[in-house]
């Protein structure tokens, strides 16, 4: 791998002359400078990139960069500047390309867009800069006023959006009065890749990790309780979210016909997956190990299959192919299906609103004491050891995340005798204006969604009222009233 790798400075030495022969050639005066040059690529990639690069570059003079006498009377420097920078984040590449230009014209690009029927009056009346600016990126697309040989010809931004989407990278613009920035993201590599290997009967599949956000494994019947069906396919509503499920050895024409996405197994293993900016779980029979893996190429008698995106050779020698998860969801028809189930979704959520539905977590408070908050506030649930726990003045205190975060036990703070002391403090993370305080309870118990109606209702108490949640009399606890009596203002900053 470390053969194969290239420091980006070897492309980016040569757009300096690019500049300056485009500068000469507009009346301009335009300079470049590099930040990360020695940040390293694979040299499939360092290919893959280097024309869209150049592109981008010429882009940023000739529609970027203004004449030397208008930048003077704008209070600029009559030299133009752009900034290449490249570094490592996350498994990947970022390169910016920032210039102090005029920056884009957002009205001009809306009536462009309208001229060319790409948008209409109203959506554009709607949208934000953000969205105006990415507008650039649709085909045949060019705000030019005149064809030149360099830009005006409709062959622009749309050619360098589709070039890095084909490397697994991603594009986005954004502009002001005093310039342009454009962020591209890529893979460091495309032929080593880390991938999860997952197994269908007795056959193995590898996927991509780019594309994997968590895995979810349901066992029981109170697991798979979670899966439902909706229009005539299976759901699994994780944190509150329908996720569309598909069944990989169904797609695959690996199971019996009728299988169930979920079947009647006692497990069911759920890989979450990322595809176009829409999430679907991956039902497969198991998961195996994570690994870095060589990616070989289709054959031309298989290029036609858009669920692969090539194959590795394990370590057995056997050989598995690498998943395609855009092809998987489109092959699974999720994409479309998903954006609808979301607007479903979120209307019975509304719903749910409008009748006093909500989230709640439940937890105990001394003895055998039972109490909620709304789920919206509370921003993490921890467990804290007793040598994490300090002293500040008179207050428990732990360092978290970067702050000195107080501990109040609630059972003390509401006169209740605090339970048996287990080895682990339970915290409750709650969070406002940027300052989190520890609510310490006996134990967190569940977390349900249920219509409440609040009864023996009370105002400037540190308990709200009472309702029925899950069949048991539970307080509601007012947290806001019982932090800013606990902490001080002063030490809290709340």
């Amino acid at each position: 791998m470390k053969t194969r790798m290239q420091p980006i400075g070897n492309l980016w030495n040569k757009l300096p002359r690019v500049v300056r022969d485009l500068a000469v050639s507009s009346g301009k005066q335009a300079q470049v400078e590099m930040e990360g040059s020695e940040t390293e690529l694979d040299k499939t990639i360092i290919e893959a990139i280097k024309d869209p690069l150049t592109h981008i570059i010429r882009n940023a003079v000739d529609h970027g960069i203004e004449l030397p006498q208008d930048r003077v009377a704008k209070g600029k420097p009559a030299e133009g500047r752009i900034h290449l920078r490249a570094f490592h984040e996350g498994g990947q590449v970022n390169i910016e390309i920032t210039d102090d230009g005029a920056g884009i014209d957002s009205e001009r690009v809306k009536r462009k867009a309208m001229e060319r029927g790409l948008i209409t009056a109203e959506q554009a009346a709607r949208m934000s800069e953000r969205e105006v600016v990415n507008l650039l990126l649709l085909p045949g697309f060019s705000t030019a006023a005149k064809v030149t040989n360099v830009s005006g010809r409709g062959v622009g931004m749309d050619v360098v959006k589709t070039n890095i989407e084909k490397i697994g990278g991603i594009v986005d613009v954004q502009s002001s009065p005093a310039g342009t920035a454009l962020k591209i993201k890529i893979p460091l590599t495309l032929a080593i890749i880390p991938a999860l290997i997952v197994s269908i009967r007795d056959e193995r599949f590898a996927i991509p990790q780019v594309n994997l956000l968590e895995l979810v494994r349901l066992e029981g019947d109170e697991g798979r309780a979670g899966i439902e069906m909706m229009h005539g396919a299976p759901v699994y509503r994780l944190r509150g979210n329908l996720l569309p499920l598909v069944s990989l050895g169904r797609e695959l024409k690996l199971e019996a016909p009728g299988g169930d996405a979920a079947g009647a197994r006692d497990v069911v293993n759920i890989v979450v997956l990322q595809a176009d900016d829409r999430q679907f779980g991956l039902v497969v029979d198991e998961v195996n190990d994570t690994e870095e893996i060589v990616v070989k190429p289709l054959g031309k008698q298989l290029k036609g299959l858009s669920c692969f995106a090539g194959a590795t050779i394990m370590g057995d020698g056997q050989v598995a192919l690498i998943l395609d998860v855009l092809g998987v969801a489109q092959m699974a028809s999720v994409i479309t299906e998903v954006r609808d189930r979301a607007v479903a979704d979120t209307a019975a959520r509304d719903q749910d609103r409008a009748l006093g539905k909500d989230a709640w977590l439940i937890f105990r408070v001394g003895q055998s004491g039972r109490m909620a908050i709304p789920l919206s506030m509370v921003s993490r649930l921890e467990e804290f050891g007793p040598s994490m726990i300090e002293v500040s003045g008179s207050r428990r205190v732990v360092q978290y995340r970067g702050q000195i975060m107080p501990l109040v036990p609630v059972a003390e703070t509401l006169g209740v005798e605090a339970g048996a002391a287990g080895e682990m403090l339970q915290v409750v993370v709650y969070s406002r204006n940027g300052q989190s305080v520890g609510l310490v309870v006996d134990e967190i118990l569940d977390i349900v969604e249920q219509q409440v109606v609040v009864e023996n209702a009370s105002e400037g108490g540190r308990v709200r009222g009472s309702a029925v949640i899950q069949q048991h009399v539970t307080d509601l606890l007012d947290v806001e009233g019982l932090v800013d009596s606990a902490v001080p203002s002063s030490q809290g900053r709340m």
